[in-house]
């Protein structure tokens, strides 16, 4: 005989176990047959034993990895789209994530504890601390991100206002609107930066932090413009702090218990060149300003700038400088 309806969510029956099964068990608490009809109860369903097994086996039909216990024969989910250990990562990201603020970034980590048991979630509340960690003061990021996303695939150029803060911290906007064409995202030092072929310096791209950018609209009746091909993985490693700038060929000669250090800043495409028995050089293509300066300088005489002659003199420009205002 067909199960009775007595119930008012009675046709939801498979909605709610599925949801059970969800929110409700892990390999570490499983839900025996009659806690589920339980459950189901206090969701204005009833469940019949004799109909038990057949809604269980349509859910493992439709993909759901219910496993039973032999033991006890209670059940529960043994794996969904994401494992803990994965959220546990995407959760620190974000997190960490300085382009996103403090309320966004609670936003998305309780999204991401839905994607878990409610057992299972609880480690990822107890893992991840936000408060006066340093965050983005730009509540529309993520909304950027959006539209610049848009714009790339469509290949159209945008329009935004650009601004910094002042010692108030108060936005003064940049004068005019910048127009751009859009190449990619990147996400560097926990920023997120727009790399686009700026109309105001040709034949040179130019990087935008994301949350330093307001009013962006794409230009429906300009598609982008590109001076030369683009390899987002070349121009990246050679661009530090995402400093804008020209790209040179310098040379550098590393202390060898450095090359872990330079396989991991330029990739292990590079050519390492034996120089003597504890040196080697690399030739590489780089954006040779203050911010590569600040990066060569940690490792004292252990690097060393070998060619261009100018490059090389601008180094030793920075430092002097630098120690004139520390005499």
């Amino acid at each position: 005989m067909p199960e009775k309806v007595h119930a008012p969510n009675q046709k939801l029956k498979l909605l709610y176990l599925y949801d059970i099964f969800m929110k409700q068990t892990d390999e570490q608490h499983p839900l025996t047959r009659n806690e589920l009809i339980e459950k189901l109860k206090l969701c204005g369903v009833n469940a019949e034993r004799k109909t038990f097994y057949s809604d269980i086996q349509q859910l493992k039909n439709f993909g759901l990895d219910i496993i039973m216990n032999n033991t006890d024969y209670s059940y529960y989910l043994a794996s969904r789209d994401f494992e803990l250990p994965e959220l546990k990562l995407l959760a620190d990201a974000v997190a960490s994530a300085r382009f996103l603020t403090d309320k966004k970034s609670r936003e998305l980590l309780k999204k991401i504890e839905n994607l878990a048991s409610i057992h299972e979630g609880r480690q990822i509340q107890r893992q991840i601390y936000v408060t006066n960690r340093v965050k983005s003061m730009n509540e529309r990021i993520y909304l950027n991100v959006d539209v610049i996303h848009r714009a790339i695939n469509e290949k159209k150029q945008i329009s935004f206002k650009y601004f910094d803060y002042d010692l108030k911290k108060k936005k003064r906007y940049r004068e005019g609107l910048r127009t751009a064409s859009p190449v990619a995202l990147t996400w560097d030092d926990e920023r997120y930066y727009l790399i686009a072929y700026y109309e105001k310096r040709p034949d040179n791209y130019t990087n935008f932090r994301v949350d330093r950018m307001e009013s962006i609209e794409i230009l429906e009746d300009k598609p982008a413009i590109y001076p030369k091909e683009f390899s987002l993985a070349e121009y990246t490693n050679s661009t530090f702090s995402m400093f804008s700038g020209e790209t040179r060929t310098v040379t550098l000669r590393f202390d060898n218990s450095l090359v872990n250090v330079a396989l991991d800043r330029f990739g292990k495409n590079i050519s390492l060149v034996p120089d003597g028995d504890e040196h080697f050089t690399v030739s590489v293509n780089i954006k040779a300003e203050a911010p590569f300066f600040g990066w060569l300088f940690q490792f004292g005489k252990k690097a060393e700038i070998i060619r261009p002659d100018d490059v090389r003199e601008n180094y030793l420009t920075q430092l002097k400088e630098v120690l004139s205002v520390m005499e």
